[in-house]
């Protein structure tokens, strides 16, 4: 738990008056207790299919010039610039070009700043009436300590606090899903799914994931559709068939069944993708939350990805959120969900955190749209404020679509399997290819590391994860550190991209003491050290290339 700064008033009622021109109330006004603090906007970004770069911070220092300031967002810090302790405010809504209201006029802020003489700074917290309407607010305010790395400690642990306790959603999982090879449902069928299940094995997967394909109806995405409608939505399923969500008799004649027992055999489960229909503000929730459910009593499916989701009414949001708490509470909680937050009007990094990962984006090296620096920058940007453990982030098959990419210095080719898991082995990894189509290289290279992972993967997740180093760029040298302020041990995996330096030494975002001992577990000839200096002192031969270690206190 982490002590409220000295000080902070806050006052709950509402009665605070409204943003001029605004549907907005001020729910909550709090004044903060130091007179000149810093003040940080972080403006997140989903609809990653056509963005790239998904958050971005602003800070400025209140002045007398600008008495007030106003911000939409959902994602706010006020911080002591003398003490570095300070308080985040969190909107629990999706973003702002993907939130549904209810009235006429939308929200004019989210949040307001004040500055008065004195000098005094007061922050309002604005949530239209129909959310406030049964007492609640949308809002959290969380109090930290310790600066960027004590402010990301406080927003992780709050987020783990609202995931539920079940063993799926606590600790990390390797997912494969086959549609990262652009094949689509052209594939999906009993036999294909059984190689998956093998060579899957073979790698060191949990959960082999079929995506869309394993049902009867055909969605917008199908190979099998002819002349598909340009953008067309992934709707209207239950309109189209009454059975469209039961199993393709054509593809799986036996059904799932000895899929799920295959799996099993091998010491791995079976997930699903599943798009709940958006039609009519959703008004078949409860029908979609059956077949999900009816999937985990009779075949134990735990994991499924939801896709296609588009909010367009307050109304369509309530039904969502009844849609997933159904599906929790009838799984008792042991369904995990990753949340495709790739296009749409969806429920963003702060709507749905209990119901499970992120699924943060679409990468293909088919469209030349696959690079690992690109996918390590957003993990490594996002971790600052978002959990590293409700990401889902993909490493491709590198060996596919090399001629795509020409003389590329970064392109995916050039970076050998284990380094490529490396990129999101402190997220949730997603294998997105056809596990049976890897290289015999990339498995050899892989296997071990991932191994390593599972093995070690319950302490790594227990620990507060920090970004290391600069923001990975392909020529950076960067990573995370895993560590909790009363364990005597932890991990750190570093990176050298693709620069000419063999070694570096690196800012600890927090103090590790001289003499501190590391195990390495992954990666080829690195070495770690804390020195005199207090920074991490590595040495990686190859570019690019990594190191994975599990460091004890002496």
């Amino acid at each position: 738990m982490h002590p409220a700064p000295t000080g902070v008033e806050t006052d709950p009622s509402g009665t605070a008056p409204a943003t001029a021109g605004s549907a907005a109330v001020a729910h909550q006004e709090i004044r903060l207790p130091w007179p000149h603090p810093r003040l940080i906007a972080v403006e997140l970004r989903d609809q990653t299919d056509h963005r790239n770069g998904f958050i971005s911070a602003r800070e400025w220092l209140p002045h007398p010039v600008e008495p007030r300031r106003s911000f939409r967002g959902n994602l706010f810090a006020a911080e002591d610039t003398a003490t570095r302790s300070g308080l985040v405010f969190v909107r629990r809504r999706p973003l702002p070009d993907a939130r549904p209201d209810s009235s006429a006029a939308p929200p004019a802020a989210d949040l307001e700043v004040l500055f008065e003489r004195g000098p005094a700074v007061t922050v309002r917290l604005h949530a239209p009436p129909h959310e406030t309407a049964d007492g609640a607010s949308p809002w959290t305010v969380l109090p930290y300590e310790g600066g960027a790395a004590g402010r990301a400690r406080a927003l992780h642990d709050w987020q783990r606090s609202l995931r539920p306790a079940t063993p799926a959603h606590r600790i990390p999982r390797i997912l494969s899903n086959t549609w990262g090879d652009r094949a689509r449902d052209s594939r999906i069928r009993h036999d294909f799914i059984l190689a998956e299940i093998e060579a899957a094995a073979r790698l060191g997967v949990d959960v082999v994931q079929i995506d869309d394909g394993w049902q009867r109806g055909k969605s917008a995405n199908s190979a099998f559709l002819k002349n598909p409608a340009p953008g067309a939505a992934l709707s209207g399923f239950w309109r189209a068939m009454p059975d469209f969500w039961e199993v393709d008799a054509g593809r799986f004649p036996q059904g799932l069944a000895p899929l799920v027992s295959a799996a099993r055999a091998r010491g791995l489960e079976i997930g699903l993708w599943f798009a709940p229909d958006s039609d009519d503000d959703f008004v078949n929730w409860e029908k979609d939350a059956e077949v999900l459910l009816a999937l985990h009593r009779g075949h134990g499916v735990v994991h499924f990805k939801i896709d296609g989701v588009d909010i367009a009414s307050a109304v369509g949001l309530r039904r969502l959120q009844a849609f997933l708490a159904r599906v929790a509470a009838g799984s008792a909680h042991a369904i995990v969900l990753d949340l495709d937050i790739t296009a749409g009007r969806r429920l963003g990094y702060f709507g749905a955190i209990p119901a499970g990962p992120l699924f943060l984006e679409n990468r293909y090296t088919d469209w030349g749209s696959y690079w690992p620096h690109h996918t390590l920058r957003a993990l490594w940007e996002l971790a600052w404020w978002i959990d590293p453990r409700r990401l889902r982030m993909e490493f491709l098959n590198p060996a596919r679509n090399a001629a795509l990419y020409g003389e590329d210095p970064l392109a995916p080719a050039r970076h050998p399997g284990d380094y490529l898991f490396a990129t999101v082995m402190f997220a949730n990894p997603l294998g997105w290819f056809e596990v049976s189509g890897l290289g015999e290289d990339f498995v050899a290279r892989a296997r071990p590391l991932i191994a390593a992972w599972r093995a070690h993967r319950e302490a790594l997740f227990a620990g507060d994860i920090t970004p290391l180093g600069e923001a990975p760029d392909g020529y950076a040298w960067t990573g995370f550190l895993s560590h909790r302020a009363d364990a005597r041990a932890g991990y750190a995996l570093v990176f050298r991209e693709f620069n000419a330096d063999p070694e570096s030494a690196l800012a600890l975002p927090v103090a590790l003491p001289a003499g501190t001992r590391f195990e390495i577990l992954g990666g080829e000839g690195g070495v770690l050290r804390v020195a005199g200096d207090g920074r991490l002192h590595a040495r990686v031969p190859g570019r690019p290339g990594f190191v994975f270690a599990r460091f004890t206190l002496p």
